[in-house]
């Protein structure tokens, strides 16, 4: 991954992580595909929480895509409900 785009990528999470934080949780970047499909995993109380894939698509795609427009999707790695 292109490291100035790694570091947009972070900006944006890290415009939507003191939320996460609050709950006990985290995002952590696992990679960015050639289709620009971002894969990430959530960690610490988001990893289990049942609302996790409603933070994911309304939470954390929204961010990302808003400041990275060519990412196309984004999908968590660790949780069964997406």
């Amino acid at each position: 991954m292109q490291a100035e785009l790694r570091e947009q990528i972070e900006f944006a999470l890290d415009a939507i992580r003191p939320y996460l934080e609050a709950d006990g949780g985290n995002v952590r970047i696992v990679e960015l595909t050639d289709d620009k499909v971002l894969k990430i995993e959530m960690t610490g109380s988001c990893s289990s929480c049942p609302m996790s894939s409603m933070t994911l698509k309304a939470g954390v795609e929204e961010a990302i895509k808003r400041a990275i427009p060519e990412i196309v999707r984004v999908e968590a790695v660790n949780l069964t409900v997406a």
